[in-house]
């Protein structure tokens, strides 16, 4: 049990009072029952007993301990502080014919030592307003707790992402865990806590209710779990702060101590690091001006350098290192398969636009190897991939179509050089990289097993479209089931859990999003608001995913779902540009289960094969079919 009220006693409070130095602290109201580090509860009905706030430093302590006839300071010295700080304050305003600012008054009241202390807590605590304002600005009227509580959605865990913040170090975080946060059902100027538990988590999200509420929802909130005013229980008690009842229900005991003590018995609550692990787990080795070949969005068939602009929750806005203006950038998460350090292209063969810069503008420098997200080695010498080979693949320019492709070039350490069949250019500007143990590329019949439409090639006419027939006629061989990525990590998704996700047709955007379907390890997500056609399938260890309140967390700006105004808006922009390129590639109905038994397996492996598809889960099943040559 953490007992938050009784494992500090009251000497041990004087740390905390520059926590609070930026607000003028008044003095407590009367009748107002509030429990003190040491487990008493004072009131003060004649306003003169009970519990005192000092004027210099903010301590709240035991009014009949306090210093001057007023007892208005803890120490001599504080008292001794306020009064010649008080003189100069007075001699300053005079001289100056204006009264002196807040951060004046501030400044006044500290001794001189802790002056600029003060000075730089007023100036972060105005950084952190103005942060907070502009993510509740971003979100454009959108809540997230609304929404989830009006609809009855679930989120998917943050243990769903382990790229994301917290996300391997979650631990058991889940409902009734109890916290310390701001009491907002109070009339007292300065802040005080109480101590609520988590009805509901969302992601990051939590909602919560203050103990003594039992069943009443009425003062429920959302606020995010890793936020900088959720504390363990127990944190009050080391930092001084006062834990004091909210007022709608001050009325309902007398001894609130014993009530937080039967009620926190054998309670769950919050790590006593986990501040600290949160912030650990917000540091990005990626910074600005470090140099990487990122993939050209013009031409997804070669890399270019380009330079880190900013780095946000871990993505990373890349300007390419030509852009003069530097407007020509590229969103993505810096564990994103499309960017690598510099000379990678070189090493394993991939074509590389040469920048006109002959050299490292100032301040650039490039980005270590080490840092970039690790690819599974893979055997080349025997059995592999080879040029003319057949497979699926998803079109990375339409990622809702998973299409027939061809391996057009074998690069070194296991990448491939890939095309859709019937829409590529001449001069295979359209091509794009995967590796080999990409979960974007699936073996010949992958769509059929698992009952995903297959986008047949533009133009081929004889439809329905049938792998045995498309083999035998452009005299192709499928690409060896045995070659590919089979692993399925136990991932936690589950059909219908929101989470915030990047649209890649677009990727500065993070939106509200669903999982709408899951084949093993592969996602199917639709943005909220957006038809299906505008969907995408996205891996469940997807960097472009991350947990509702991701955004809010790292100051992102989260896109809400869409209304329909809004999508009619839309009509000269890439995502209507999308939707002429998915009516191109609209595939035909699928073959039925019987007759890919008789063209493409055998019936022993058909029998194996349909009891490891028939379910959409996250099990490990080999969901592959075996090929004859």
């Amino acid at each position: 049990m953490f007992d938050g009220y009784d494992s500090c006693s009251e000497d041990t409070s004087s740390s905390s009072s520059s926590e609070e130095s930026e607000e003028e602290v008044a003095p407590l109201p009367s009748n107002l029952p509030i429990i003190k580090n040491n487990g008493q509860v004072y009131t003060y009905p004649d306003g003169k007993s009970g519990m005192a706030t000092c004027e210099m430093c903010g301590m709240v302590g035991v009014r009949d301990a306090f210093y001057s006839k007023t007892k208005r300071f803890c120490s001599v010295s504080c008292s001794r502080s306020y009064s010649s700080n008080s003189k100069k304050a007075s001699i300053l305003a005079r001289l100056q014919g204006k009264p002196p600012t807040k951060k004046a008054k501030v400044l006044q009241k500290q001794p001189l030592v802790a002056k600029l202390a003060a000075y730089a807590q007023y100036q972060a605590t105005l950084q952190n307003q103005a942060k907070t304002k502009a993510a509740a600005v971003s979100m454009e009227g959108f809540s997230w707790g609304n929404y989830i509580n009006s609809n009855s959605f679930i989120a998917a865990p943050v243990t769903c992402f382990k790229h994301a913040p917290m996300g391997t170090c979650w631990g058991d975080i889940s409902e009734n865990v109890r916290v310390e946060v701001p009491n907002t059902d109070c009339s007292l100027p300065t802040k005080v806590f109480w101590i609520a538990g988590i009805v509901k988590l969302a992601g990051y999200n939590a909602l919560l209710r203050y103990e003594g509420f039992e069943n009443d929802s009425g003062l429920d909130f959302w606020c995010n779990i890793c936020g900088s005013d959720i504390h363990p229980v127990g944190w009050c008690a080391a930092s001084g702060k006062p834990l004091v009842p909210p007022r709608t229900i001050q009325h309902k005991y007398t001894n609130w101590k014993a009530f937080l003590v039967k009620r926190l018995t054998g309670a769950k609550t919050l790590p006593p690091d986990f501040s600290q692990k949160v912030s650990e787990s917000m540091q990005y080795p990626f910074k600005p001006c470090m140099r990487v070949e990122v993939v050209d969005k013009r031409h997804l068939c070669r890399t270019r350098v380009a330079v880190v602009e900013s780095v946000i929750g871990g993505r990373l806005r890349l300007v390419y290192e030509e852009s003069e203006d530097r407007t020509d950038d590229f969103w993505c998460h810096m564990h994103s398969p499309l960017i690598h350090h510099i000379g990678w292209s070189r090493s394993i063969g991939h074509r590389f636009k040469r920048s006109d810069i002959t050299k490292k503008q100032d301040g650039h420098f490039d980005t270590p190897p080490h840092l970039f997200a690790k690819v599974k080695e893979v055997d080349q010498s025997g059995e592999w991939f080879k040029e003319g080979m057949k497979l699926e693949a998803i079109d990375p320019l339409n990622l809702s179509t998973i299409c027939v492709a061809t391996i057009r070039k074998v690069l070194a350490d296991g990448f491939l050089m890939i095309g859709i069949d019937g829409s590529e250019a001449a001069d295979g500007s359209d091509w794009f990289c995967y590796h080999a143990t990409s979960p974007s590329i699936f073996p010949v019949g992958f769509c059929e097993i698992n009952m995903i439409e297959l986008t047949p090639p533009r133009g081929y006419t004889k439809l329905p479209f049938k792998w045995f027939d498309y083999l035998r006629e452009t005299g192709s061989i499928a690409a060896p089931v045995k070659l590919f990525n089979k692993d399925v990590p136990n991932h936690g998704f589950r059909v219908g859990m929101k989470l915030e996700a990047v649209d890649l047709m677009e990727p500065r955007l993070i939106c509200v999003a669903t999982v709408t379907r899951i084949i093993h390890r592969l996602l199917r997500i639709h943005f909220d608001g957006w038809e299906e056609e505008y969907d995408q399938w996205v891996d469940c260890e997807s960097p472009d995913l991350y947990p509702v309140g991701w955004c809010q967390l790292t100051g992102y700006q989260l896109q809400p779902p869409a209304s329909q105004s809004s999508r009619e808006s839309q009509s000269g922009s890439s995502k209507q540009k999308k939707k002429a390129k998915s009516q191109q590639y609209k595939g035909h109905k699928k073959m039925t289960t019987l007759q890919l038994k008789e063209e493409l397996i055998d019936g022993e492996d058909y029998n194996f094969l349909q009891g490891a598809s028939d379910q959409e889960s996250n099990g490990s099943a080999n969901f592959y079919i075996k090929q004859e040559p």
